[in-house]
């Protein structure tokens, strides 16, 4: 049962993971072009902070920081 639980993890983390550098393009490409729409750029690194801090999180619960 923990393994299916880590196995499902590790599936969302890379999806997010995709979803996270597929932004990175996404916004690259969206400066480049001259007049750039600036609501939809803010919305884009929104989404993309929120994508970082799942990221961090669903790591945080594969890889806790026990202190002993």
């Amino acid at each position: 049962m923990i393994d299916d639980e880590t196995q499902r993890l590790r599936s969302q983390l890379a999806m997010l993971k995709e979803e996270h550098r597929d932004l990175d393009d996404v916004i690259a490409r969206l400066v480049e072009k001259a007049p750039f729409d600036q609501l939809q750029l803010q919305r884009l690194k929104k989404r993309k902070l929120m994508l970082k801090d799942e990221i961090s999180y669903i790591e945080a619960q594969l890889h806790p920081d026990i202190i002993a």
